[in-house]
């Protein structure tokens, strides 16, 4: 089949998890046999030199990309608060010039579907269907207004927790303006389908997870420091900024007093200057970001994901697994992964019990491994990107077929 691929942003570099499940399924697709386009919006947040994408990435897929100016202004951003009623996080990602380069592709090539990377390309479903008889899938990354809903349950100052509340409430409306507009929706989580059909959803689904290549994520455990306890992800996303908040405060002081020769090593990118300034003083190695995630996780043992709000799927709790790190999350950070607590990883959803996990495992390597060799075998038998894709694929061409 010959598939397009819509993302609102660059899916190279593969950094965070909106871009990895982008284009490790882009790929996948490709190694299935299907043909696979990708049109991207290339924003200057994520800005990516076309020329700059390797070979053996361009000699499968091929990439279009469409300058589109996503940046956040204050002004637009209060006119749109007052003056109108859609999301201001998706009004950012509507272009003119992205409209007509997603014409000239549909008119250049006869594609069998078009698979939008998330919510906000959902405002180029109408120019898709009055130019294209092809089929339009939804690929749900998450519950987006749900990330809003719980981090303004989180919220403490009033007019934050005002505005986000609005916010979720704006992007509900939006997500209920489009329900059953695709043809297909192909959620990353079943609780995320779960969530549209009780929505009112009435296409037909079918879950599409983020899968690894395991290739890419060959355990070195010869490098590992033990108890190397460690987070690594995107630091200008506010629901990492508050669950590492929570954990420095109510698990990661008082762990530290008791024990003050283990380090907490911390990377990330885009962390704004007010929250590295919080940083210091922690008792945290602070890396910013850095240039192998792999080899970093591979060199650390005890991988901390607090997250308190959010949707959707952790790839990073994927990636982790998959390099054989105890992970020690919250109920949040587990959904769509189906793992299992004490067995493959570790759950908890208050300060007392996360502490007692983080004091449990850092002082016991033998749990450490039974947990590190049991993620390894449940990501390899249950997120394989092929085995994803492959079937994704028959499920494009059963629906087509009827």
């Amino acid at each position: 089949m010959r598939i397009l691929v819509l993302t609102n942003k660059m899916p190279y570099p593969p950094k965070d998890g909106g871009s990895i499940a982008s284009l490790a399924l882009a790929e996948a697709l490709n190694d299935c046999g299907n043909k696979v386009d990708i049109l991207s919006m290339n924003t200057s947040k994520h800005f990516v030199d076309q020329e700059e994408l390797p070979k053996e990435l361009t000699n499968k897929i091929n990439f279009y990309t469409v300058p589109v100016n996503t940046d956040i202004s204050l002004p637009a951003l209060i006119n749109n608060l007052v003056f109108s009623k859609e999301p201001y996080n998706a009004a950012r990602f509507i272009s003119e010039d992205f409209k007509n380069e997603l014409l000239t592709r549909i008119k250049a090539e006869d594609y069998d579907i078009i698979q939008l990377e998330g919510l906000y390309l959902c405002p180029y479903i109408d120019l898709i269907k009055e130019n294209s008889n092809c089929k339009i899938s939804l690929r749900s990354h998450n519950i987006e207004h749900e990330i809003w809903q719980r981090a303004a349950e989180n919220e403490s100052n009033f007019l934050k927790k005002r505005y986000k509340r609005i916010l979720a409430k704006r992007i509900k409306n939006f997500k209920l303006s489009f329900l059953n507009k695709y043809d297909y929706l192909i959620p990353i989580t079943e609780r995320d389908g779960i969530q549209y059909n009780n929505l009112g959803n009435e296409k037909p689904i079918h879950i599409t997870p983020t899968g690894i290549d395991e290739i890419n994520y060959v355990v070195d455990k010869s490098r590992v420091r033990f108890p190397g306890i460690f987070h690594i992800g995107a630091l200008d996303w506010i629901p990492n900024q508050e669950g590492l908040r929570w954990f420095i405060e109510n698990i990661w002081k008082p762990f530290k007093k008791k024990h003050p020769d283990f380090r907490f090593h911390l990377a990330g990118r885009n962390a704004p200057p007010a929250f590295e300034k919080y940083l210091m003083g922690t008792g945290i190695t602070y890396l910013g970001e850095i240039e192998d995630a792999n080899q970093f996780i591979n060199d650390n043992s005890i991988m901390i994901v607090p997250l308190l709000s959010g949707s959707g799927m952790r790839i990073k709790i994927i990636e982790g697994m998959a390099l054989g790190k105890t992970i020690i999350t919250t109920s949040i950070g587990t959904e769509g992964i189906n793992s299992n607590h004490n067995e493959n990883i570790l759950i908890a959803d208050d300060p007392y019990s996360f502490y007692e996990c983080l004091e449990k495992v850092s002082t016991d390597i033998e749990l450490h491994e039974k947990i590190s060799n049991n993620a390894i075998k449940f990501v390899h038998e249950n997120f394989n990107n092929i085995k994803i894709a492959d079937n994704l694929t028959k499920f494009y061409s059963d629906q087509k077929s009827k």
